[in-house]
This record gives C-alpha cells, structure tokens and sequence, in this order.
C-alpha cells in the first residue's frame, strides 16, 4: 500500500508541476524571450494542455483525498474515518460507494463514445483529447477502491447486506421503478439524509444529478460530459495555481513578518491590532480561495497575538472566526473566478468591482473593532518610524505580491492563468530560496496537501455542473423566473428574497458547488429585475462570506470551534456581533451598486 501511496502522490506532484511550468513558460517565451529571439515559437496547444492537466490534477487530488478520508463533506470527521459507526452512517457509506461506481461507469460510456467517432479530436499533436477523459472512469474507479476499501470489514453487516440488496433490486428492476414517482421522491430524500449524515459532497450533487437524468431515460454520461465540459474550461486552471501559491505561503513564515509589519504600521491604531488579523486574513483568504484554510492556518498564530494584547477570548474568537472568508471579494478571488465562468462574464470585471466593496467590508469591521478595544481600554502601541521601515525592509518580497497579482491581471502582458503560474513560481523561489523558510523536502507534501483540497473542490464542481444541467434541460430557472413575476413587482423586494435565499444556501452549502447550483436559477431573475449581472455576483459572494457565519452550521462556526477546541454556543455568542456589523455592509453592497460599479 505504501509504494501504491508514493504513486498516486508522485502522478499528483508531477502533473501539478507541469500545471505551473506550461503557462509560466508561454508567459516568458512571449513577453522575455521572443522580443530578442522571434523564431522562438510558442508551446504547442498550451492553454488546451493546461485545462485537461486541471482534469488531471482534480482526479488525482481527488484520489488521494478518497485514500486520506479528506473528502470534502459538510461533517468535520470525515463518513470514512474508521472511528465512523452506526446503521444510517454505514447505509451511507454504501450510498456514496455506489455513486461512485456508477459515476465510473458513466464516465467510462462518455470515452467510448469519444472512441467510437470516425475522426478523432486531438487537444494537441499526437494527443486525442479521449486519452484525457480516460482519467474520469480511472479516477473514479479508484476512489471507488479507496472508498470500498475502508468497508471490507462491514461488508457482511445487515446495513452492507440491506444496501447491497437495495441496490441489485433496483438495477434489475429499473424500468418499473422509473414508472413510479415514489422512487424519485425516496432518492431525494435519501442523498439529503446522505449529506447530513456526512457523505462527500460530491457523490450526493452527483447522485442528484445521476438520479433525475435516470428519471427522464437520460444516460449517466450526460452527468460526466457536464463535469468534463466545466472542469476543462480555460480559467478554471487558476484555482489549483492560485491555491499551491497560498499554500506556499501559508506554510512560509510569511504570516509572522506580515504580522509585524501590519502591526508597526497600524499598532498605534485604537483596535489596532484586530486591525491587522483583518489584513492579514484578507491577503490570505484572496490568495488560498478558502476561510477554511485561513483559519486553521493562521488562527493559532493570531488568537495568541489578540490575547496578548488585551483582547477578551470572546471578541478574539468572534474576530478570527469573522475575518476569514474577509478577502473573497479580493483578486484573485476564486469564487469570483468560478462566478464568472458560471455565468460567463467577465472575470476581469468582477475583480474590479469587488475591490470597493472588500475595502467597505474591512472597514466597517475595523472601524467596529476600533469600537470595541476603546470599550476594553486595550493599550495602544507607540508608532516607531525605523521599526516601520525595517518590518517593510523585511518583508519586501511579499508585499510585492498583491502588485504582481494585479498587475498580470490588469496589466495586459499576462493571461489569468499565467498570472497565476508566474505567481506561484514568484512565491516558490521567495519563500525556498531567499527567506529559505520552506525546506526542499516539504515541497512534495506542500503540493500533495495543496492537491488532496483541490482535488476536492475541482470533484465537487465537476459533479455540481451535472446537477446544474438537469435543471436548465428541465427549464426550473424558467419555471421560476414565471413564479417570481407573479410574486414580485419590486426589484427592492426581490433583493431582499435574494438575501434571505443566499444566507441560507451560504450555510448549507460550501461556496464553489453554491456558485455552479444556484447562479444559473438566480441569473436570469437578476437580469428581469434589473439587477446589474456584475452587481449580482458581488451581492452572491458577499452574501455567501456571510453565510459562512450564518447558525446553526455556517462553515467557519464549526472550523472556528474545531480549531480552538470551543463549542458551538461559545462561537456562536462570540461572533453575533461581527454577523450583525458585515450583515449591515453586505446590505448596503446590495442596495448600493454604485459601490460595486464605481470603477467600471
């Protein structure tokens, strides 16, 4: 098993590797190399090469998270984790395994297909694009052999037995099942019992999507093609690259030199300090895509910082817990990536009107904070002009790297993608071999943790996007936008469902599979009601950073509580008051869209 492990581990390290190296070597060739020597060609079929390497690095991350029990979920223990016991947690299981299996068996119809045309697509020379889909049906057949794996010992219980029967009846008796409504009706219900009982995200959106195409005779194919078509789309490559970039960075002593920094630049500031975990945060949150990540990498960092300095346990927990989905309305945000590629608008647009809104968000909860530490009577810091220059001095590679993000994005040299490879090679070479804070015999772990999320996420979009296409076909944004006329008159009031309606999905769902589900449903409705398609996706996002904070399960909650080892009562008093303050500056982005649309 262990040489099996080094395998899957290398394929994910290597395949990540030339993830970084295609777009960053196109980026050199063009705008360094060919200006002196012009016969110098470009890559051939790069950008088509670096989206089915995003196929690739998705599966293989997806992979090792089945093999690691990681797979996202909306549980902290993880369904296969072997201390997982019960009836309905091994019906679960079951459930999940036999989505998967399924799923492989679905994607191995879609690369037959692609085998049985007459003239075969090339992604590039001596490349047929089938060799790439041919990672689907593998991919899942061995996440099905992880996952099967873990339940050899319970195979033979009466919930394995029970289950296994279910299913054989429901194969060899499918067309009568489709004949009954009732089947349907049970199949939802189940993968929502499934979910909350802490099945991968992934298998029950999938589930979904598997059980309403087979409803309608639909083949299971038409589930993957969707994952295939989403998951190979140009921009999508960003979010692996912007995420090993934050990666690096988060496991750098990057945080430590920005923490001083920030803190000789603002800890004279009343409330200085919580000043700085805001930035911090923010900087992060925008580079990694994730609070999650923010949280459990910087919260044993900064809470120590905040209680040190005088602030009480309960505004440092409500403060950190708050601060970490801050910076998702920051380039290069991924969830505004994902947006835009949902929606199909621009990706460049949406970076420009977040920015407004972000800076409203981190200063509204500053200027609270502020509030707060006069109220505590924290002790200020002296400001220090040398320790200022010197913590700059210090730090000056990173603070570049917010310039070089924006400058590739706004610039006009680079592409998004590239912008992203540049940025992770840019941090890789700062944080390796000039601060030397990360060890050369890390960096395989660095980037197979970085894969094992990724993969994660890329799986669960990949299976969000089937769902997603079932209700286009079924016209339910149709269906609803009729509803809604009849309903609604006002766009104010319309806004405010929209609220509502986002808070809870914000809760429910993680951000990326909320953005491929509900955008499509709440887009058209946006545009009827006269809502501005770039306004709307700052409204999503910003609504959804919220909904993070949202009780009972808003995500941060339970990360924030596992983290600091504090129950859920203590989190949810501690971060009421940070809800109520961003709840009052996520309205007014709402009802404001000139702070949206100001620079556009």
């Amino acid at each position: 098993m262990k040489i099996i492990n080094k395998v899957e581990n290398f394929a994910a390290c290597i395949i990540f590797i030339l993830l970084v190296l295609l777009p960053f070597s196109d980026l050199i060739i063009r705008e360094i190399i060919r200006p002196f020597f012009s016969g110098i060609a470009k890559i051939p079929a790069s950008q088509t090469l670096v989206s089915h390497l995003t196929l690739l690095i998705g599966f293989s991350g997806a992979i090792i998270a089945s093999r690691d029990s990681k797979l996202l979920s909306l549980s902290n223990t993880s369904l296969f984790n072997d201390k997982v016991s019960g009836f309905s947690k091994h019906v679960t299981k079951w459930v999940s395994i036999f989505t998967v299996l399924l799923l492989a068996i679905g994607s191995l119809d879609l690369v037959l297909i692609e085998l049985s045309f007459q003239y075969p697509v090339f992604i590039a020379p001596s490349l047929p694009r089938w060799i790439f889909q041919a990672a689907m049906p593998l991919g899942y057949f061995i996440i099905f052999i992880h996952l099967a794996g873990k339940m050899r010992n319970n195979i033979f219980s009466f919930s394995g037995l029970l289950t296994i029967l279910l299913i054989i009846l429901f194969l060899v008796s499918q067309d009568t099942l489709r004949e009954n409504g009732f089947i349907l009706i049970f199949g939802i219900i189940m993968f929502i019992f499934s979910v909350l009982n802490g099945a991968p995200i992934f298998t029950v959106l999938a589930g979904l999507g598997i059980l309403l195409f087979w409803f309608d005779y639909v083949p299971i194919s038409a589930v993957i093609a969707e994952a295939y078509r989403i998951v190979v789309s140009p921009h999508l490559a960003t979010i692996p690259l912007f995420t090993l970039a934050g990666y690096f960075l988060a496991e750098s002593k990057a945080s430590d030199r920005l923490v001083n920094v920030f803190k000789a630049l603002f800890g004279w500031l009343p409330g200085g300090t919580p000043v700085i975990v805001l930035l911090i945060c923010g900087f992060f949150t925008a580079l990694t895509g994730g609070s999650g990540v923010t949280i459990l990498a910087l919260g044993g960092l900064l809470f120590p910082m905040l209680i040190k300095d005088g602030y009480k346990k309960k505004f440092s927990l409500g403060l950190i817990t708050a601060s970490g989905s801050i910076g998702l309305l920051f380039p290069p945000s991924l969830p505004l990536i994902l947006y835009g590629v949902t929606a199909g608008i621009s990706i460049k647009s949406i970076f420009i009107a977040g920015i407004l809104p972000g800076i409203f968000l981190i200063i509204v909860l500053s200027l609270w904070t502020v509030y707060s530490g006069e109220l505590d009577k924290v002790e200020k810091n002296n400001f220090n002009l040398n320790d200022s220059i010197n913590a700059c001095w210090e730090t000056k590679w990173e603070l570049f790297i917010p310039f070089i993000v924006l400058y590739g994005i706004f610039g006009g040299h680079a592409k998004l993608v590239e912008t992203a490879a540049f940025t992770v090679v840019y941090i890789f070479v700062i944080e390796t071999f000039i601060y030397k804070d990360i060890d050369k015999k890390d960096i395989i772990n660095i980037i197979v943790s970085c894969a094992t999320l990724v993969g994660g996420v890329l799986i669960i979009i990949g299976a969000a996007m089937g769902l997603t296409s079932y209700m286009v076909d079924a016209q339910i944004p149709m269906k609803i936008l009729s509803v809604m006329k009849e309903l609604v008159s006002s766009k104010y009031v319309f806004l405010i469902l929209l609220n509502i309606f986002l808070l809870i999905i914000g809760c429910l769902m993680d951000i990326f599979s909320a953005i491929i589900i509900v955008v499509p449903l709440i887009a058209p409705l946006g545009l009827y009601y006269g809502v501005d398609p770039i306004h709307l996706a700052i409204i999503f996002i910003a609504n959804l950073e919220l909904g993070y904070l949202t009780p009972p399960v808003g995500m941060n909650l339970f990360l924030s509580a596992y983290r600091f080892d504090e129950k859920m009562p203590e989190i949810y008093k501690s971060t009421f008051p940070f809800f109520i303050v961003l709840l009052f500056a996520v309205l007014c982005i709402t009802y404001f869209p000139g702070l949206t649309l100001w620079f556009l």
